[in-house]
C-alpha cells in the first residue's frame, strides 16, 4: 500500500513519511501543559496529529507514539499556588481531564507518555554534557543557558536571520524571564532555571543549586530515553517552531551525535468567527464548553479535521451545525448499506481509493472528505449487487477508521399521516420533476405548501412533512 507523503517543514518540501528502521515509524508530539482544560486551539494539533498516525498504520506501518506531558514549568506551579494544592496533585487532576476529552475526541493514546518532573535526571544529565562540551554555561545565580552562538545552524527549522532570531529572543524574554540579564547574550536561553522564592516548595537539586529544568529542555531529554539520537517525526503547533523546536535542535545536537528529528510536521492555528482566540475574548472554548452547547465530540473531531492541516482552519458553530449533517448523511449511508451486507472487514478503501490517495497527500482530509461523499452521493443501494455493497461498506469503514470518525445513531425524521388527496399531489409533483416539467412541478410545490406541507426529495423519492 502506498505511504503518506507529507510537507516538511525544516526542507519545506513534501517527502514520503517512512520509518529509519524500515519497521516502526517513531514519532514524537509536544504534548499538554496541564495547568487547566486544553481548549479546541490546542486539539486541533491533537486530532491532526491522531489522523497522521491512523494513515500511516492503515498504510500497514507500526508506529511508537511519544507525547509528553509538561507537569512543571511557570504556569503549573504559578496556579498549583493559586489552588492550594501541592505541584503532583494539581497537575494529575488536569492531566487526567486531558485524558478525559481525548477518549471523547476518539484521539489513540500514546504508546509513551513521560512527564517532565520524571524525567529531571535525564535534563540534569543533558545539561552537564552541553556545559562539558562548551555549548553551556552556568550564571552566578544558579541558572545554566544554552550558548547560541556555539551552534551555527540555529534557525534553520524557522528560516529566520539573525536579526530576526534576536528580536524573537527578546520578544520571548520580556515576555517569560525577568533573570535575562544573567545572560552572556539575549539570544541564549534557560536549560535550568535558579530557584526563586515564588516557585515555593517546587525545586529539585541540581550541580548548579537548586531549581528547576527550562521549558525546552524537557522534550530533548525524554525524545533521547525514548527514542534516541535520531528519530522519524516530530510535531506540534507552528506556534512550537520557534524558539521551541529550534532550541530542542540545538540543544540536543549538540549534546549527541544525531541528526534529531528527519521530519517536522507542524499545524497551523485555529481561529474563532475569523479572529484570534483569547479569554478576554470570551472564545477560548473546551470541549465541555461545546458540549454543553448540545454538541458532541464527534462533532467537534469533525469540524477540527476539516480544514487542512497546514491552513489556519476558522471555527463557527455554524461549522459544527454543518458537522452534524456531513456525520448523519454518513450515518444514513452506512446504515443503508448494511441493510444489504452483514460482511465488514475494512482492510482496504475499495471504491474509496481516489479518496485515500488524496489523503496519502499531505493528509488533504478535505479533499478525502469531498471523495467519500462524491462517492456515496453516486451509489444507489437499491441497484447494487451484496458484492458491490460489501466493498462500499468496507471501503466506507477503511476511510472512517483513518480519519478517526465515529458514526452517531441515525435521527429518524417524524412521521405524520399524510392525507391522501396531499399524497396524490406530491406524487404528481415527483412525476412531473422526472419528467422535467419544472413549471408543473413548481406549481404542485406551492399548492402543497399552501395546504400546509412541505416536499423534501432524495436521490430515490421524496418524503411529505408539514410546514413547521
Amino acid at each position: 500500500m502506498p505511504a503518506l507523503k507529507l510537507h516538511d517543514t525544516l526542507s519545506r518540501t513534501d517527502r514520503e513519511v517512512k520509518p529509519l528502521d524500515g519497521k516502526t515509524l517513531r514519532f514524537y508530539c509536544c504534548g499538554p501543559t496541564v495547568y487547566g482544560p486544553a481548549h479546541i486551539g490546542n486539539f486541533r494539533t491533537f486530532v491532526a496529529q491522531d489522523v497522521m498516525r491512523r494513515v500511516v498504520e492503515a498504510s500497514g506501518t507500526a508506529t511508537l507514539h511519544v507525547r509528553n506531558i509538561t507537569d512543571v514549568d511557570d504556569k503549573t506551579i504559578r496556579d498549583s499556588q493559586k489552588a492550594g494544592q501541592t505541584l503532583t496533585d494539581f497537575t494529575r487532576g488536569w492531566t487526567e481531564k486531558f485524558h478525559a476529552d481525548c477518549a471523547s475526541l476518539n484521539l489513540l493514546p500514546p504508546q509513551v507518555e513521560p512527564s517532565a518532573v520524571a524525567h529531571i535526571s535525564h535534563q540534569v544529565a543533558m545539561i552537564e554534557k552541553l556545559i562539558s562540551k562548551g555549548h553551556a554555561y552556568a550564571a552566578a545565580d544558579g541558572s545554566v543557558y544554552f550558548r547560541v552562538s556555539s551552534y551555527k545552524d540555529y534557525g534553520r527549522l524557522s528560516h529566520l536571520e539573525d536579526r530576526e532570531l534576536r528580536l524573537g529572543a527578546s520578544e520571548a524574554a520580556s515576555a517569560t524571564d525577568s533573570d535575562e540579564y544573567t545572560k552572556d547574550s539575549l539570544t541564549d536561553f534557560a536549560l535550568w532555571k535558579a530557584r526563586k522564592p515564588e516557585d515555593g516548595a517546587n525545586y529539585w537539586p541540581s550541580p548548579w543549586g537548586e531549581g528547576r529544568p527550562g521549558w525546552h529542555l524537557e522534550c530533548s531529554a525524554m525524545i533521547l530515553e525514548y527514542l534516541g539520537e535520531d528519530f522519524d517525526l516530530h510535531s506540534g503547533g507552528v506556534d512550537l517552531i520557534f524558539p521551541h523546536h529550534e532550541n530542542e535542535i540545538a540543544q540536543s545536537c549538540c549534546s549527541t551525535h544525531g541528526q534529531f528529528a528527519h521530519h517536522w510536521m507542524h499545524v497551523a492555528h485555529l481561529m474563532v468567527d475569523g479572529g484570534k482566540m483569547s479569554k478576554s475574548l470570551g472564545n477560548l472554548y473546551t470541549l465541555a464548553d461545546l458540549q454543553k452547547r448540545g454538541y458532541t465530540a464527534a462533532e467537534v473531531r469533525y469540524v477540527l479535521i476539516s480544514g487542512h492541516y497546514r491552513a489556519p482552519l476558522n471555527f463557527t458553530f455554524h461549522s459544527l451545525d454543518s458537522a452534524r449533517q456531513a456525520l448523519q448523511k454518513l450515518a444514513k449511508a452506512d446504515k443503508a448499506l448494511s441493510l444489504l451486507t452483514s460482511n465488514l472487514s475494512p482492510t482496504s478503501p475499495g471504491p474509496f481509493q481516489d479518496a485515500w490517495e488524496t489523503l496519502l497527500n499531505d493528509l488533504n482530509v478535505p479533499g478525502a472528505l469531498g471523495g467519500i461523499f462524491g462517492v456515496l452521493n453516486k451509489l444507489k443501494p437499491t441497484a447494487i449487487s451484496a458484492e458491490e455493497a460489501a466493498a462500499a461498506r468496507n471501503g466506507l469503514h477503511f476511510m472512517l477508521g483513518a480519519l478517526g470518525i465515529v458514526l452517531p445513531p441515525v435521527l429518524e425524521e417524524p412521521t405524520a399521516d399524510v392525507p391522501a388527496d396531499i399524497q396524490a399531489l406530491a406524487q404528481q409533483r415527483w412525476d412531473a420533476k422526472q419528467a422535467k416539467d419544472w413549471a408543473t412541478a413548481d406549481t404542485l410545490r406551492k399548492q402543497l405548501e399552501a395546504a400546509g406541507w412541505l416536499i423534501k426529495d432524495s436521490k430515490d423519492g421524496f418524503t411529505v412533512v408539514p410546514k413547521a
